[in-house]
């Protein structure tokens, strides 16, 4: 059984966050563990390919892009 993400898992997983960034997370229909992956590319791909992870893939990407783009967004 895949446990349905809410405002309160993405937030207790990112901190805070914009109301939008958090419904676009949502509607990618990924799943907390899906999105602390995500997460912990974005923040850190450079050690996570030191260890021989592969790329991620499926909503784990798309998570990704998102945060990268949000990121992307707060340098500005």
């Amino acid at each position: 059984m895949t446990m349905i993400m809410t405002s309160d898992n993405v937030l207790a997983i990112l901190g805070p966050a914009d109301e939008t960034l958090v419904a676009e997370i949502i509607a990618t229909g990924a799943t907390p563990a899906e999105l602390a992956e995500a997460f912990a590319w974005a923040n850190n791909d450079e050690a996570l390919m030191g260890e021989g992870r592969r790329l991620p893939t499926g909503k784990v990407a798309a998570l990704v892009e998102l945060l990268s783009a949000d990121d992307e967004e707060q340098d500005k």
